[in-house]
């Protein structure tokens, strides 16, 4: 999959190469958390990352999974800091939608963040349930894609 946008972002499917330079503008990994630095790895081996690149390089990623009740989800969503208010995050949730092959595509972020909620709200993604537990005193919200912008339609 490779969408090409207006302002010169690329948004293609990672290979295995791209997990260093993924990792490089993953906040957590570039921090040094090998499990972080690890994970990257797994998903760009497993050929479930999205990766928005110019040719500056990557400036963000998304990880798009079938774990979550056969249905898509999109797992993480990171956009570099430098990158951040280009346009990225948008654009990798359209891929994610172009390219999920299940009729739902969900996603989630804590309560305490803010940013990911006004992205989400703004590309009209639906809020579905609250989750306490996971992260103490900050509870995971999760939402729904429009059907209409999956890869199936909702269908």
């Amino acid at each position: 999959m490779d969408i090409q946008n207006p302002g010169g972002i690329l948004v293609r499917t990672a290979v295995p190469s791209d997990r260093t330079a993924i990792a490089d503008i993953d906040t957590v990994a570039a921090a040094g958390d090998p499990d972080r630095r690890a994970a990257v790895r797994r998903w760009c081996e497993a050929g479930l990352v999205l990766v928005a690149e110019d040719p500056s390089g990557p400036l963000g990623y998304g990880v798009l999974e079938y774990t979550f009740f056969e249905q898509g989800f999109l797992t993480m969503l990171m956009v570099a800091g430098g990158a951040r208010r280009r346009g990225v995050g948008s654009l990798l949730l359209g891929a994610a939608g172009a390219a999920c092959t299940a009729p739902k595509l969900f996603t989630s972020t804590n309560v305490s963040n803010l940013p990911m909620q006004r992205l989400l709200q703004r590309e009209q993604w639906q809020a579905v349930g609250l989750l306490h537990g996971l992260d103490e005193g900050d509870p995971e919200l999760f939402f729904r894609c429009p059907p209409e912008r999956t890869g199936t339609g909702g269908r």
